[in-house]
């Protein structure tokens, strides 16, 4: 319970962190772009060494398949009708996609704590908090841009955090003892979302930012969430 308390803290917690940055803070914007990649090609390899493998090693490709093409869809219809209603340029989008990539991504990160000891899941936490600061830094930035009030800013992005924090902790607790073919429907339902959520939200932003070194960028993410993973035995 410690651990799971600890991880939520942290993950979510970059949710905060990332807002005030972007409302307070300021980086050069290829810097920014840079970062957004690293922490993308991270959370890419963690999704697939954390959550799709495990779910097929314990369960079957079938239940993977199933559960990747899902969160991929329901992501895609969802991101659509954000688009529609708040404009692909408003920072309300990228918190609703963050919210909505996130609830099944902390949910899943829930479930992967589930019988785990020490850092075993060290990569994909690491990988979280790795996409949310940047990504909440920019929807942050941009709600400041349109004149919304910093307080309104940060009590928005401070509730999305709860809310996140709340996915993993009901994933936690509540699917504690569901059947391998569950638990894997559930985690690759989040990588699908993720995996979805980075081809439409995070390389094009990383890209339109930094495009010289964005590809450059999301292959060392690779390579730091690979080491982490074998840092924690994963």
């Amino acid at each position: 319970m410690l651990m799971l308390f600890a991880v939520v803290l942290v993950v979510s917690g970059a949710l905060v962190v990332g807002a005030a940055w972007g409302i307070y803070g300021k980086l050069p914007e290829r810097l920014e772009g840079f970062l957004v990649a690293l922490a993308g090609g991270a959370l890419l390899l963690s999704v697939t060494t954390e959550l799709i493998q495990p779910s097929i090693e314990k369960s079957s490709v079938f239940h993977a398949m199933l559960g990747v093409g899902a969160g991929a869809i329901v992501f895609a219809i969802c991101d659509y009708l954000i688009d529609e209603k708040w404009g692909s340029n408003g920072g309300g989008g990228l918190l609703a996609a963050i919210t909505l990539d996130g609830i099944p991504e902390n949910l899943a990160l829930g479930v992967a704590l589930i019988g785990a000891g020490g850092l075993e899941i060290a990569a994909l936490a690491g990988s979280i908090l790795l996409s949310n600061l940047p990504e909440a830094a920019g929807g942050a930035r941009s709600m400041a841009q349109d004149g919304r009030s910093k307080g309104k800013i940060m009590a928005l992005w401070a509730g999305t955090a709860v809310l996140l924090s709340l996915a993993a902790i009901v994933g936690n607790l509540a699917l504690t003892g569901v059947g391998e073919g569950t638990l894997a429907l559930i985690r690759c339902f989040a990588a699908g979302a993720v995996v979805a959520s980075l081809a439409t939200e995070v390389f094009p932003q990383a890209f339109r930012e930094d495009r010289h070194w964005a590809g450059i960028a999301t292959a060392l993410g690779v390579i730091l969430a690979f080491s982490l993973g074998s840092l924690s035995g994963g």
